[in-house]
């Protein structure tokens, strides 16, 4: 029996792994159902090479419902690592108001005073370090593009920026600044800096951890209303017990509400249609999905030599309050150097909404562990989100009428009517707010940033599965860490929050061990 039980070696997981095992007394199993590479020598390229995502080789197969319009790919890391194996290594912080907003929630540990520590102490910022907001003896390395290293298109993205007013931001980390800049960014050169590379590879050694790979979780065991462990199918097929003083879930906002349905913890009427018996009714889990809904103008540009595959997908920002907007910094528009997967000879500008008020669902499609969960996004249904997301796709749009951009452009691939200018409608190239609106709700895409389907929150919040410290409101000696437990998507890229989460759990497993009975 090992002390603590970890499921997912994601960004959380990997991070509680490495943290908690500083302990020598305390064994730590860490479980993952992908592969897992013991050093960067053995790492596949698609792991490494960080200049565009790994989508094929190491991916869950999964599939979503963005609007209720279409079903399109969803990807999550499978491998040591999570999906900080396979992003963009996007290094961004939410602003300091997310966390406070959690707090206000009933999550005090959360507030922005208490997670800046875990910020700082997971990063090597080889360009900011010495700040007081910084860490520079992290294992993430983060580090900023420099003018020399852009493309292009993404010189060309700074240069529309201060031509239609917006400041110059440095260091898109800074916890009050705003407007356009290089992307904080987890690698160094092409290399990846995933948590398995920055946290595990140092804690290898470590004859309290033990690591293993290939290993599906297919649901916890809860006796007596507490979480004993877990059952497991191993890469040969055969099912196994694992038994564990502590299990932490970390296997991220899509799988982890997943494995707690599967294991009889969830809305009672969705269990009783599957067949799952019910060890608790957890109305909770599965609800409060929250993402970044996004729109991409697609560019066609004159010279196609410019659109090379083998260059940064992403290397610029500007982050931005919306036009009577009380939510500080709560749009983004991004350059992307070519429309990732697609390598049609376009390159992309992406309006993105970093607040959003609307939430989605997660439900199980059967009990079979190998089915995937259905993921119903519900993007634009909330009209908050959508009429702000109308004004940045606008504002996105004005970056291609600079003529910074602008040059580089043959014509606008997406979308379509954007080609036919108009008398009226001159700002937005022929497109009325609901022509835009109308392509929201059609098109609206995610930002692969899934969180708040195992809300923490207070026992007497309806919704909320776990409490602060990650600890399961209905069944001892559970705790799940993640971003499922997010109250609601930060404005940023979620995988910094991921890790931070990961550190706050694993230095509390470190530190305060008798808080979870150990």
């Amino acid at each position: 029996m090992h002390d603590i039980l970890i499921v997912g070696a994601g960004s959380a997981g990997c991070a509680i792994a490495a943290r908690a095992s500083e302990d020598p007394r305390r064994s730590v199993l860490l479980c993952e159902a992908g592969p897992d590479y013991g050093d960067l020598a053995n790492t596949p390229y698609d792991l490494v090479n960080s200049h565009n995502n790994s989508y094929h080789a190491h991916d869950w197969g999964l599939s979503h419902l963005p609007t209720r319009t279409r079903s399109v790919a969803f990807p999550r890391g499978r491998a040591t690592g999570g999906s900080s194996a396979v992003n963009t290594t996007i290094a961004l912080r939410g602003m300091p108001e997310d966390y406070d907003e959690w707090a206000s929630q009933g999550n005090p540990e959360w507030a922005w005073p208490r997670v800046l520590p875990a910020f700082n102490r997971l990063e090597r910022d080889l360009d900011y370090g010495e700040r007081p907001y910084h860490g520079d003896a992290g294992p993430i390395s983060i580090r900023r593009y420099r003018d020399d290293e852009l493309t292009p298109q993404q010189a060309a993205f700074l240069d529309a920026a201060r031509a239609l007013g917006y400041p110059d931001c440095p260091d898109a980390n800074e916890p009050w600044g705003w407007g356009s800049g290089p992307h904080p960014m987890n690698k160094l050169g092409r290399l990846r800096i995933s948590c398995a590379i920055g946290y595990l590879a140092p804690a290898r050694a470590r004859p309290n951890l033990q690591i293993r790979a290939a290993t599906l979780v297919l649901r916890l065991v809860i006796e007596g209303g507490r979480c004993t462990g877990v059952v497991v199918r191993n890469a040969d097929g055969t099912i196994e017990t694992l038994q564990a003083k502590l299990v932490v879930v970390s296997a991220g906002a899509i799988l982890s509400p997943a494995i707690l349905m599967r294991s009889g913890l969830g809305p009672r009427a969705q269990l009783e249609a599957l067949g799952i018996p019910v060890v608790r009714d957890v109305p909770g889990v599965g609800q409060n999905l929250s993402d970044h809904p996004a729109l991409s103008v697609s560019c066609v540009p004159r010279d196609p030599s410019m659109i090379d595959l083998d260059s940064p997908i992403i290397q610029t920002i500007l982050r931005y309050t919306g036009a009577g907007s009380s939510l500080r910094n709560d749009l983004q528009i991004e350059m992307l150097s070519f429309n990732g997967r697609r390598g049609d000879g376009t390159f992309g500008i992406a309006a993105v909404l970093e607040y959003q008020h609307g939430r989605g669902e997660l439900r199980l499609a059967s009990a079979d562990p190998d089915a995937a969960p259905l993921i119903d996004n519900r993007f634009c249904e909330d009209e908050r989100d959508l009429s702000r997301l109308v004004q940045c796709f606008k504002d996105t749009l004005a970056f291609t009428r600079n003529p910074a951009i602008a040059d580089l452009i043959d014509r606008i691939g997406f979308p379509r009517q954007a080609s036919l200018t108009s008398a009226r409608h001159p700002d937005t190239l022929g497109l009325t707010d609901d022509d835009i609106a109308a392509l929201c709700r059609r098109f609206a895409g995610s930002g692969y940033h899934p969180c708040g389907t195992v809300k923490m929150g207070p026992a007497s919040d309806a919704l909320a599965v776990v409490n602060q410290y990650g600890q399961c409101h209905t069944v001892e000696q559970l705790v799940v860490a993640d971003a499922s437990i997010m109250p609601g998507v930060p404005r940023a890229n979620t995988n910094l929050t991921c890790i931070m989460i990961g550190e706050k759990v694993g230095e509390w497993l470190r530190t305060r061990p008798a808080l979870y009975g150990l």
